[in-house]
């Protein structure tokens, strides 16, 4: 099964690192007959200042023509990219892995554990309006269906995991809306693996005490947004952390991190994370085609960075002394 993708370099760094990892990108497609296409457009800051739209007709064609999104970091007009596509296209499940590599110094020791975030409702629906000069209202909206459609996703990762589930919410407090997302998960979850439910406060001060309680998280948006940041960081640095944003159609995939102006064009950014958001991208493909050669290059592409960690062929920000295009250069010769 063959795929095509809307390439987004990005701004800040991103450009530097989607130049440099075509190279991962071609050497995959030709080690594994992986039947993928790329296309690059223009979003982000870039976009906005040459086109006067971060997000331009042009490009939109693209991906509408596309089965998926990589991108990497956009600047100060990522909502009007990111978000924008969420929910055009309905991209409801936000997955973020939080997984330690080798010699990045942890206080926890090796931690790996994955935060599934609602991405379509909350507080993030965006319906705030001032009722006053002096005061502002702003709309949190949880659906039955949402909310258990995001259980399901949890379940089906965790599944493949250590199944089991902790649901995240604050029904304590807001005993109706977080009381309507505990109920979902509840539903969902209870009697098909181990479950509990945290309060998200507490969760927050867990994650710090002892993140090895923790193995699939399931929450709503803005918490899920909070604490899935914090777990990157445990797991040794926000920097180093993928995400995909996952609907029944289309997917988009990116690096957690932002753009990184002061050090763009500096040679010295990590690519870790986007191409680790690359992997996510091949283990979706796999689940939808069944083909083999998308989580076999997934793996292939996950070890060989690991391979570059444990060897310290990584950048300054790891520890490392290697410039972008020689921790690539590392990253491509691993893949064999």
């Amino acid at each position: 099964m063959s795929f095509r993708v809307a390439l987004i370099p990005g701004d800040g760094i991103g450009p530097e690192i989607v130049l440099n990892a075509k190279r991962i990108l071609a050497r995959l497609n030709q080690l594994f007959d992986l039947k993928i296409e790329y296309a690059e457009i223009e979003a982000g800051d870039g976009a906005f200042r040459k086109y006067g739209d971060p997000l331009p007709k042009e490009s939109l064609e693209v991906i509408e023509a596309s089965d998926f999104i990589l991108k990497g970091p956009v600047g100060e007009s990522a909502a009007d990219v990111v978000v924008r596509l969420r929910q055009m296209y309905d991209m409801y499940a936000n997955i973020r892995p939080a997984r330690s590599l080798p010699n990045v110094p942890t206080k926890f020791g090796f931690v790996d554990i994955l935060i599934v975030r609602e991405n379509t409702e909350d507080l993030y629906k965006g319906f705030e309006h001032m009722v006053s000069s002096d005061t502002a209202v702003g709309l949190k909206v949880i659906t039955y269906n949402a909310s258990k459609r995001i259980a399901e996703v949890a379940l089906r990762y965790a599944l493949m995991r250590r199944k089991k589930v902790t649901c995240v919410h604050k029904a304590n407090v807001m005993r109706i809306t977080d009381g309507l997302f505990a109920k979902a998960c509840r539903d969902v979850l209870k009697g098909k693996v181990e479950y509990n439910e945290m309060y998200v406060d507490a969760a927050a001060a867990n994650l710090v005490r002892d993140p090895s309680m923790f193995d699939v998280i399931v929450t709503e948006n803005v918490y899920g947004d909070i604490l899935s940041d914090e777990a990157s960081q445990i797991a040794g640095s926000l920097g180093l952390a993928p995400s995909a944003n996952i609907g029944d159609g289309k997917c988009l995939f990116e690096p957690v991190h932002g753009a990184a102006f002061d050090i763009a064009g500096k040679n010295i950014a990590n690519p870790t994370a986007f191409l680790l958001s690359v992997a996510m991208m091949y283990d979706v493909m796999y689940e939808r085609s069944k083909d083999v050669r998308y989580k076999n290059a997934a793996e292939a592409l996950r070890k060989a960075i690991d391979k570059a960690y444990e060897t310290e062929k990584v950048t300054p920000d790891v520890g490392g002394i290697l410039k972008t295009t020689e921790m690539i250069e590392a990253i491509y010769n691993y893949l064999g």
